[in-house]
């Protein structure tokens, strides 16, 4: 199983890029996977399947905020793939010349409102953010999670006040679990990957399509299997494992 890495370790990402040793001929090729936290356990699957078909290939996924990898990717970290859960960022990555060829929309997914297990505040509905008792955690407007949750408010006309803007989903999460908020905006497929929290959908009217595109990375330090491993995650074998976690298909 390849490492998985915290997002913002640009400095070891560089380091281990550079510090392989090209004179073993028994070395894995280490191929650096970016990918949306609220994607962690989609691409934990799709990294062992392809590693399966692989063997000469270490893939390292590096699983933060989308808007944070794409800083990583803009300041030269050596990312081969990059899987975004924001078309705004990945054009951004692409106007900027980092990526190889074009973006592909992969997967899609949809908001639901969280609460701790039990749902302790008693939250039905939308309407009940509204309440200014209530613990409300988001995450933060730069991330794609949070400007989506925004967005589902807005067209609600409800404006919570936040106690809480986390970087990245799975953080956000985190603190509903730990009982620590009342009630958080999250994906659909976040829930399915917790035991901690139950889940209310948000209706149809109010709800946000995410789409999710996959890109090559332009200078990829393994070019070859970067294009192998976006390949796989496009592949009949990558789309029904992304199924298995909540994901729909384009």
């Amino acid at each position: 199983m390849a490492r998985v890495l915290a997002a913002g370790l640009l400095l070891f990402l560089v380091a281990g890029a550079c510090g392989r040793s090209a004179g073993d001929p028994d070395a894995r090729r280490e191929l650096v996977v970016s990918a949306a936290a609220s994607l962690t356990d989609a691409f934990r699957e799709i990294e062992g399947a392809f590693e399966e078909t692989n063997p000469a290939v270490d893939v390292i996924l590096n699983l933060g905020g989308s808007a944070l990898l794409r800083e990583q990717i803009l300041s030269g970290a050596p990312v081969g793939v990059f899987a975004s859960a924001s078309l705004r960022i990945m054009d951004q990555v692409s106007d900027a010349g980092r990526l190889d060829g074009s973006y592909r929309v992969f997967a899609h997914n949809r908001m639901a409102i969280a609460v701790p297990a039990g749902n302790p505040a008693g939250i039905l509905g939308l309407d009940d953010l509204a309440d200014e008792t209530l613990l409300v955690g988001l995450c933060a407007p730069a991330v794609p999670c949070g400007y989506l949750a925004r967005e589902v408010l807005a067209g609600a006309g409800i404006r919570p006040a936040v106690d809480t803007e986390e970087t990245n989903v799975r953080a956000l999460l985190t603190k509903v679990e730990a009982g620590e908020l009342d009630v958080a905006i999250v994906y659909v497929t976040d829930l399915e990957a917790s035991e901690g929290v139950e889940g209310i959908p948000i209706a149809d009217r109010y709800n946000v399509d995410a789409e999710y595109p996959l890109g090559v990375v332009n200078g990829s330090p393994e070019p070859a299997d970067a294009r192998l491993f976006a390949a796989f995650v496009l592949s009949a074998e990558g789309g029904r494992i992304l199924e298995g976690h909540g994901f729909s298909l384009p």
